[in-house]
């Protein structure tokens, strides 16, 4: 039962959320973007690179999981074969215990007492509780830029985007996916705490447990399909995007500050400090401040040319790569 909900349910739905961040992922791949790090502007990045960070994070997991090998016993009473041998003593009990199983499309464990230890299911709820813990990074991620008003979201007619405030549209599908997760996780959790531990060579407590595997998958499902719905809405608010980058020269601090180390400058951290910190940084004030600096002309040529839009690095490069890296943990 668990083989088939992976197979048949979770993990095609755990695809289709890659696929969707690798998609987000090339089409902005060349949209500039300031970053935030601590919550204050940062060197800029690509609205599509941030998104190839998650599909290749999830991808990960993915793989991991997929690796995971399902156990299965057919042992008898304590694992031994005990009644087995003594009604057939004639018959190979391991062998074919072993053929048994593996019919099953599960791994053989010959190592077991009444039950299978269920360290495979620990193993493996700890890989979807991953999983999980990586999306709702991204959903954060998502509810922060459309409350930035990087993203906005398509409306759908008849939608209640608040019970009281007629204008808003919430982003209720990430808020409800990250729910959702939450509640996975907690059971998930208790799961892979609790199963592998029976005292001796069994107790009961192992069955009254896994009759509540389906919650933590469940409510994993839910999450999975409420992020796609919100990723279906999402549109780029361009404008929103260039407007934080026209207001925040003071990102070019560090390019300026690197190059200043390069040729020898003294202090370039601590003139770019008081230059910028706590002060308004326009474009024409940082053109002022790197014509006065003691570099080579092309040195500063080369200054002058960056802006807060082209200072991304290989941002746009990584995004477009983003299905070879993927496809490199694709062994399932």
């Amino acid at each position: 039962m668990l083989k088939e909900a992976l197979n048949n349910v979770l993990f095609p739905v755990m695809d289709e959320v890659i696929g969707a961040l690798c998609d987000m992922a090339k089409e902005y791949a060349h949209i500039p973007m300031l970053s935030r790090t601590h919550g204050q502007p940062a060197s800029p990045t690509t609205l599509g690179k941030e998104m190839a960070i998650f599909a290749v994070r999830l991808s990960r997991e993915r793989q991991r999981l997929s690796q995971i090998e399902l156990l299965g016993k057919f042992g008898g009473a304590v694992g031994n074969y005990n009644a087995h041998f003594v009604a057939y003593p004639e018959i190979n009990w391991p062998k074919i215990a072993e053929e048994f199983v593996q019919s099953l499309g599960l791994t053989f464990n010959p190592y077991v007492t009444q039950i299978e230890p269920h360290d495979y299911m620990a193993s493996l709820f700890h890989a979807v509780i991953q999983f999980n813990n990586i999306l709702t990074d991204f959903d954060r991620d998502i509810w922060g830029y459309i409350s930035l008003g990087y993203f906005k979201q398509t409306t759908k007619a008849g939608e209640i985007g608040s019970s009281t405030m007629p204008h808003k549209v919430n982003p209720i599908d990430f808020e409800n996916s990250e729910g959702n997760l939450g509640k996975a996780n907690a059971g998930l959790s208790y799961l892979s705490m609790k199963l592998p531990i029976s005292r001796w060579q069994r107790d009961l407590t192992d069955s009254t447990v896994l009759r509540n595997m389906g919650e933590g998958l469940g409510h994993s499902l839910l999450a999975y399909r409420s992020t796609l719905q919100g990723i279906r809405k999402l549109q780029v608010n361009q404008t929103r995007l260039d407007e934080d980058l026209n207001n925040s020269w003071e990102v070019l601090a560090e390019p300026i500050q690197t190059v200043m180390r390069r040729y020898g400058v003294p202090e370039p951290y601590e003139k770019l400090k008081e230059f910028t910190r706590g002060k308004a940084v326009t474009q024409e004030s940082m053109r002022e401040f790197v014509q006065g600096l003691d570099l080579p002309q092309a040195a500063k040529d080369n200054l002058l040319k960056v802006t807060p839009h082209t200072y991304i690095g290989a941002a746009t490069e990584l995004a477009k790569s983003v299905d070879a890296a993927v496809n490199g943990f694709r062994d399932f």
